[in-house]
Parts: C-alpha cells; structure tokens; sequence
C-alpha cells in the first residue's frame, strides 16, 4: 500500500481512469498548470494536453453547461467547481438539466458528469467558501450524491464516479485536502451505496459522512474511555445511502447519534434519523439525536467558526448522555431557528 493524501489518491484516481478511458476530460478554474487548489489535478495536464485537462474562465455555468453538452455526445467529464458553495452559480445547469435530462427524453440519453465540490469549514473561510450543501443535492431527483473521508475512499469513489451514468455529485471536504493514508494503487472503483463501518461497538451506533466520521471515530476512542462501545458508520454515499448496514447497527445497539457539518435544521441528518424512527422505532433504546452546525453563516472569527464545528468532544458527550439515559448536549444556539 502506497501512502499518500486525500488530494493525491483524488488525483490518482482521475488519473487512472483517464488513461483506461479516452472518454474521459476534466475542466475547470485553474486545473490546468495549477493542478487545482489543492493539488488534485497537478501533472494532469503535462500528461493528457490542454484538450483533456481544460482551464476556463471563471463562469460555474458555462462550466456545468460544457460538460452537460460533452456528456450528452458520449464523453464522460469531470467538472471542477472549486468550492461548494460556487456551485449555486450553476444550480440552473445541474439541478434543472443535469439531473433531469435522462428522464425528460425517456432514457434516450445518459448524463455521466462528475461534478466535484469541495465542501465545508477550511480555518476561517467564512460564509461563502464554508459550506456544506448537500442536502440540495440528496433533495434534488436524478443526482447521486457522494462524500468522501479517507483517502483510500477518494481513491475508489471517484474511480466509481466517472463510470456512473448517472451526474454524481462528488463532495469532498477541504480541510482533508493534507490528511494521508494507505491507498491500495491498484484497486478499483468502490460500490456507490454502501457504507463502511469504520468501527464495530455494541451500545451505540454513530452516523456520519465526510470529515464528520473522521470526528466520530475520534469520538469512539473517547466514549472506550468512559466505558461506552460506539459503533461507526461512515455513509460514504449520502444518495442512495445504505440503510441495510445503518438498520442492522440500530438494530444491535438500541441508540443512534447522526452527526455531520452542515446544518442541523434542514439537514440530511433529520432524513436518516426519520427512517430508523419510522423503521425500528419499537426496538430503540432512547431517543435517536442528530448534530449539525447552528443555522448562521459560517462566520470568519475562529473562535465563532469553532462554535459551528461537529468534533469529537461534542460527538462524545451526546452519545455518552444518550448511552447514559440523560439529555443529549446539543450545539450551541446563536440564532433562532
């Protein structure tokens, strides 16, 4: 196994598929000689050509619209959104045709786009390049929704990614741009829709995604402290997400926590905590609780973003309030709603 970060196995990855299929293209800001904000793109246009890692203008829109109309002729494009949030400026492009062209012509077309968005808080970024949207994207028929939280899963995800038919929205969040790990070089792509149990416990099952279940297995580690056996789920995939695997973990433990970064009103943590209510409400041992970022602007001031985070040490003491049957902390309040 090569070690290697989150960025790097990204690159790897596009990379890889590049070379096994002449299909695929990437385009973007600054993915060209920069090789993109993090890296995730560096050497790919020494080793394809300005027709195959493609530099544009800054216009979200024309991006998605170019690779929308690549996708419809049979090509297979990655687009580089470079942030999350930038992505509202093409919501017209993937929510209205992207995601609807294969239904509108009655499957007579296939839409096979990897829209990358890096995601979520990055050390005082503030309010418009810190968010986390993927509750948009999971509402929103015809996208798949992927978000990604080692290195080796941006590896096989993404390589999963640009073989879909489908427009995969492909999260992944900036501040593990530097995290390493171990990235088998020569694996393939991972099944979209099933999630990894990150860690095996027995009195309480944590559910995450993202950066998020990187805090919750350092939860985990903590909770073993005090006694309590948490189990991890790590979704991977938020749309179509993996019930079977998060059932039988309720199942077994009795208690569930959902915790993610984006907000918790609204949020996609709400839509998983009320599948298991309406599943196995009968065979729960307390209450299932979720966390989720206030509902204000990521502000700028670290100390006020640091309010906003989801991390272990709050992860830890709403499960062990759960485990232990008293009321579950939740996040700070600093704003109605």
């Amino acid at each position: 196994m090569a070690v290697m970060t989150y960025a790097q196995a990204g690159c790897l990855a596009l990379r890889q598929e590049m070379e096994r299929d002449q299909r695929v293209w990437a385009l973007g800001e600054d993915v060209g000689p920069d090789g993109g904000v993090a890296g995730q793109y560096l050497g790919l246009r020494e080793r394809f050509g300005p027709g195959r890692i493609v530099d544009t203008p800054i216009s979200e829109s024309m991006i998605m619209a170019a690779a929308i109309g690549s996708s419809l002729l049979g090509m297979r494009p990655v687009a580089e959104l470079r942030y999350a949030d930038f992505a509202l400026c093409a919501a017209d492009e993937i929510i209205n045709q992207a995601a609807k062209a294969r239904y509108m012509l009655g499957g007579q077309v296939q839409v096979p786009i990897v829209i990358r968005q890096p995601m979520g808080m990055r050390w005082g970024m503030a309010a418009q390049h810190s968010q986390s949207l993927e509750n948009l994207w999971v509402g929103t028929p015809g996208l798949v929704v992927v978000a990604t939280a080692t290195p080796a899963d941006n590896h096989g995800l993404l390589k999963a990614a640009i073989r879909a038919d489908d427009p995969v929205v492909f999260l992944e969040h900036k501040e593990l741009w530097l995290e390493t790990g171990e990235v088998d070089e020569g694996a393939g792509p991972l099944a979209i829709g099933q999630a990894a149990v990150r860690r095996s416990g027995a009195d309480i099952t944590l559910v995450s995604w993202s950066s998020t279940a990187n805090a919750c297995v350092a939860a985990a580690a903590q909770l073993a402290g005090e006694g309590i056996d948490a189990e991890v789920i790590d979704l991977r995939t938020l749309w179509p997400w993996d019930r079977d695997t998060v059932f039988a973990s309720v199942r077994r433990t009795g208690r569930v926590l959902v915790a993610h970064e984006s907000t918790r009103v609204g949020g996609f943590g709400g839509e998983v905590l009320a599948e298991i209510a309406e599943a196995l409400f009968g065979q729960l041992k307390a209450p299932p609780r979720r966390l989720g970022s206030p509902r204000i602007p990521v502000p700028y001031s670290k100390p006020l973003e640091d309010l906003c985070r989801v991390g272990p040490d709050r992860i830890a003491a709403a499960a062990a309030a759960l485990c232990r049957g008293g009321a579950a902390p939740g996040m700070p309040e600093l704003a109605p709603g």
